[in-house]
């Protein structure tokens, strides 16, 4: 493991390193982005619960400052990678914390480790099962058409990925309008993955099922699951399927914890005051 300023790298394959931000001391809390995304939106949940916990936010293998690499790009490896960045570190009975697609690396991450290691589970606004035929009444990422031309269309080059993140942005992520600048720094944590290796990881993560996942987690341990408000009804009745034990809160867009942080980190302060 390398240490730098700033931060940290921890080997999880030959010639591959994911970058960690590792700040604070007490019950670890590990936050996990989601696609293309970086540490970089995690900023208000590390100011704030580095002050009580011990905070770890890691960029994924071809996200951020991690290794660009052409091997590993998917849910299976990420969940791998997660368990060796557990192990480095020496975290024990952390709190794993996943956002959209980061959410399926902590499924994985169960799936191949169980529950040793894990005090509490926190899933930001992800379908366990992504894809469905029936998508009016499922919780789904959207029709399959739509999602069938963001592969085959938007994520064939840098341009069209561009193009995507900033619709994704202004229409599903964040609520309020957004300004320039702000716009412009979401899209750039997302183009620091290349557009080859987004579509792999879209794929990847749209053929995911993490049912049964979703379904053990909140019968052994205590599981949040925080929904956003444009897709709530049929989150809420899957979730309630699925994962009849888990805390649900509404809030948001589907970046909640970037836009309206204060009520995001104060759900999740009380998640873990009664997970205490």
């Amino acid at each position: 493991m390398l240490v730098v300023s700033g931060g940290k790298y921890v080997k999880v394959d030959p010639g591959v390193e994911l970058f960690v931000q590792d700040i604070g001391s007490g019950d670890p809390i590990v936050f996990i982005p989601g696609f293309t995304f970086t540490t970089e939106v995690f900023t208000h949940q590390v100011d704030h619960f580095a002050k009580t916990n011990r905070v770890i936010v890691i960029d994924p293998r071809s996200h951020g400052r991690s290794s660009i690499t052409l091997q590993g790009n998917d849910y299976v490896t990420h969940g791998t990678d997660l368990a060796k960045v557990l192990d480095a570190l020496q975290l024990k009975n952390v709190t794993l914390a996943g956002w959209s697609f980061g959410c399926l690396t902590v499924w994985e991450y169960l799936k191949q480790n169980g529950y040793d290691n894990v005090k509490s589970l926190i899933f930001i606004d992800m379908s366990p099962k992504a894809l469905s035929t029936n998508d009016e009444e499922d919780w789904v990422e959207g029709p399959l058409d739509d999602i069938g031309a963001i592969y085959n269309t938007y994520l064939r080059n840098p341009a069209g990925q561009r193009e995507f993140i900033k619709a994704y942005t202004t229409s599903v992520m964040v609520q309020r309008d957004v300004t320039e600048d702000e716009l412009n720094w979401l899209v750039e944590q997302s183009l620091k993955t290349p557009n080859y290796i987004a579509a792999n990881l879209f794929a990847s993560g749209m053929f995911s099922d993490y049912r049964e996942e979703a379904r053990q987690a909140c019968e052994l341990v205590p599981t949040l699951t925080v929904v956003a408000d444009h897709w709530a009804d049929k989150a809420i009745t899957l979730t309630q399927k699925i994962s009849p034990k888990s805390t649900i809160e509404v809030l948001g867009g589907h970046l909640m914890f970037w836009e309206h942080s204060e009520r995001f980190n104060k759900l999740v302060e009380q998640f873990l005051s009664k997970d205490a």
